[in-house]
């Protein structure tokens, strides 16, 4: 029932009361809802007086104003659904386990013990950002320089002679990256992109398309590094087993490792890479040496050889070649963003530059030693590339310590794929898309032994399709990096349409990111030119993770199809085997969609509510929500009222309306989820703006909305 007021000589809530007080007797028992709309002012000169008759008749067009609307609220029955007359699209079974309960409105003042749990992760939060820019760009330059081992063997067989120049544009465009990154690093310095990236700027589902990509990327480090260190291995001694036995022997060796609960750390990773450096530093500089005391010969020859019966075309042909198939040397570029809230401030940058730089001159800068030391025929006829040079400018000795640096880097990159899926699965379960045992840990070593299990199993998944095919897994593996690296320009395209608020350090231009994607498209088109069976094992696997990650977010969608289809049956409902799987399947939604998740809100603008429960109706399969406003004395005045007509509109979500006194900062904000037992990955707010004085990851909560 509504009623509209036009304008009186008495201030509107004394109307409001008026109106309740004549209609009384008539709906005693009705809660009823005032909504005053914000006024720009009352001209009095306009105005008709007639209070003694306000309610005798209704007021005139031109005398009417929407001043209060004043709307009967649906009297609550504890227990009962929101609603009973609503059609159901199940003919023969109950669909009240479709409706939530009615929701409450509460006061909450935080415990000394809930602030004193805020203050220990605040604390723990400004405490793990311990990395400088060397120890940081140590523990992704480990998967950037091991590309090495693997890479160049590839390049020469595709681009020839021209290998060093095609390796040099490859690393050329990482400078179209880097400020992509910085800018996204700067408004959202999270860890866990590119998938938190999506998650904060986009859907849900857009999200898990990024998950799917990061998996299958780490997924192909273990099988491309477990592979390589295997053929390495077998190319200097002679191994008793194929080397597809090899690879799998790593796997299992390094599944233990991971189930023993070691942990890479910092520290392990400095020293893994300073042991990479030095050797390679010497095998760079007998390289140097040995071409000065030689001369250019070789280098003429196989100039000369890698020429012969091309036309400018077909040269230009074989360098673009060798920067797509290059692009395998760059992997490891886009791990740095998974652990930037480790990083001290203003690090980050200073790591994309050492990566960078260290993969130019690196990856370039021996391959131009390879083809001015090895004659062209010997460097494409072995996967050992490197410790074949290293006999050839010092001997034995050094062919051995570039075989043993092989293994070693490369076991590294195995043991490093295994622990960022350990962590992505984590953040997956966390944000509730896939089980909670994956969050599972043995007692002893604390190791999570589904996820490892899970991850393994799917690496030797896709090792076994292939055909243990080592060239066929690293031309995929290309192409998951491509498509890795293309969600950067596409979250800042994302992150400045819906984010635009948010403060940023830097900004790019529009260019830049058109570049890259421009970059991407080529380079991933002229992977699937060179072989166009890599785009589809790639979009198998892709489509694999796909499915099962949307099948696990939308558990719930899923049994009420179940239940749709259940009910179709009525001759199942008599069976005595059957008859109980409705009531089953009922209570196996309620008991999912029963976890909580919350929004918290600063003002009562009730298009801004509605928002937030749009998003959390179509993202997360809860029937609890909790909005929350933090205040210190002042309430906004109309955010109970519209969150009791928003209970109202969305009969399947439970809308529970918390104050809780305080200031909104991350140590109460800690607080709030300690007391609650909500994750703050499941905390939703608006975008902050450029005047917010909390960095977004000290918060810890998903930003959903401008």
């Amino acid at each position: 029932m509504r009623h509209v007021c036009s304008g009186v000589n008495i201030n509107h809530r004394e109307r409001a009361r008026q109106f309740l007080g004549v209609t009384a007797m008539q709906s005693s028992e009705q809660e009823r809802v005032a909504i005053e709309p914000p006024h720009s002012g009352e001209n009095s000169s306009s105005r008709t007086h007639y209070s003694a008759s306000l309610f005798a008749s209704p007021p005139s067009f031109n005398q009417s104003q929407c001043d209060i609307i004043l709307r009967r609220q649906r009297r609550h029955k504890e227990g009962k659904p929101k609603f009973t007359a609503v059609p159901s699209r199940f003919l023969n079974l109950t669909n009240d386990f479709e409706f939530a309960g009615w929701g409450s409105i509460s006061h909450l003042k935080l415990t000394p013990e809930d602030i004193s749990q805020g203050e220990v992760e605040k604390i723990f939060f400004r405490d793990q950002q311990v990395l400088g820019q060397f120890t940081a760009s140590a523990l992704a330059a480990n998967d950037i320089l091991s590309g090495i081992f693997y890479t160049l063997p590839s390049v020469v067989a595709g681009a020839g002679v021209y290998s060093p120049i095609s390796l040099f544009v490859a690393a050329l465009t990482l400078f179209l990256w880097r400020p992509i990154m910085e800018e996204m690093a700067s408004a959202l310095p999270i860890s866990g992109a590119p998938y938190t990236y999506l998650l904060n700027v986009s859907t849900k589902s857009v999200a898990l398309l990024g998950a799917a990509l990061l998996l299958l990327d780490f997924a192909a480090t273990v099988v491309v590094s477990a592979a390589t260190a295997a053929s390495y291995l077998a190319g200097e001694v002679s191994l008793p087993f194929p080397v597809y036995v090899g690879t799998v022997l790593v796997f299992v060796l390094f599944t233990f490792v991971s189930l023993s609960g070691l942990r890479e750390s910092a520290r392990v990773a400095t020293g893994v890479l300073a042991m990479h450096a030095v050797i390679m530093i010497m095998l760079i500089v007998a390289s140097v040496i040995a071409w000065g005391r030689d001369g250019t010969a070789q280098l003429s020859s196989n100039w000369s050889l890698g020429q012969v019966g091309l036309s400018p075309a077909a040269i230009a042909r074989h360098v673009f070649n060798g920067v797509c198939i290059g692009m395998l040397g760059l992997t490891g570029f886009e791990c740095a963003p998974a652990y930037t809230a480790k990083m001290k401030q203003n690090c980050y940058p200073k790591v994309l530059r050492n990566l960078h730089i260290s993969a130019l001159v690196l990856n370039s800068g021996m391959m131009l030693l390879v083809v001015a030391l090895l004659p062209l025929d010997v460097a494409k006829s072995g996967n050992n590339i490197l410790s074949l040079l290293a006999q050839r400018v010092a001997g034995r000795w050094l062919r051995i310590m570039v075989v043993v640096d092989a293994v070693v880097v490369l076991c590294a990159g195995v043991l490093t794929g295994i622990l960022s899926a350990c962590e992505l699965f984590a953040k997956l379960s966390h944000d509730r898309v896939i089980p909670h045992i994956f969050l599972a840990t043995l007692p002893v070593t604390g190791a999570p032994y589904a996820t490892v299990f899970s991850f393994m199993a799917f690496s030797a998944l896709i090792y076994a399709s292939t055909g243990a095919n080592l060239i066929v897994v690293s031309q995929m593996f290309t192409m998951v990096w491509l498509a890795v690296m293309a969600l950067f320009p596409v979250s800042l395209i994302f992150l400045r349409f819906s984010r635009p608020r948010l403060p940023r350090e830097s900004q790019c231009s529009l260019f830049v990111v058109a570049g890259a994607i421009g970059v991407t498209t080529a380079v991933a088109g002229g992977n699937i030119a060179i072989n166009p069976m890599i785009a589809g094992w790639f979009a198998l696997y892709l489509i694999i993770l796909l499915v099962l990650f949307y099948m696990s977010q939308n558990k719930v969608t899923m049994l009420r199809w179940i239940y749709w289809a259940y009910d179709q049956l009525p001759w199942l409902h008599r069976l005595h085997l059957t008859k109980g799987w409705g009531d089953g399947l009922i209570r196996l939604m309620r008991s999912l969609r029963r976890r909580e998740v919350c929004s918290l809100v600063k003002t009562d603008e009730i298009n801004n509510l509605f928002n937030m429960i749009l998003y959390v109706r179509h993202n997360e399969e809860t029937s609890c929500l909790k909005i929350v406003h933090f205040h210190s004395g002042d309430i906004p005045s109309e955010i109970e009222a519209n969150a009791k007509i928003l209970d109202e509109a969305f009969p399947e979500i439970t809308i529970d309306l918390m104050f809780v006194e305080g200031q909104f900062n991350p140590k109460n904000l800690a607080a709030l989820a300690h007391h609650l037992n909500i994750p703050r990955s499941l905390m939703f707010m608006s975008s902050p703006g450029p005047n917010f004085q909390y960095p977004v990851a000290e918060l810890g909560t998903r930003i959903i909305s401008i």
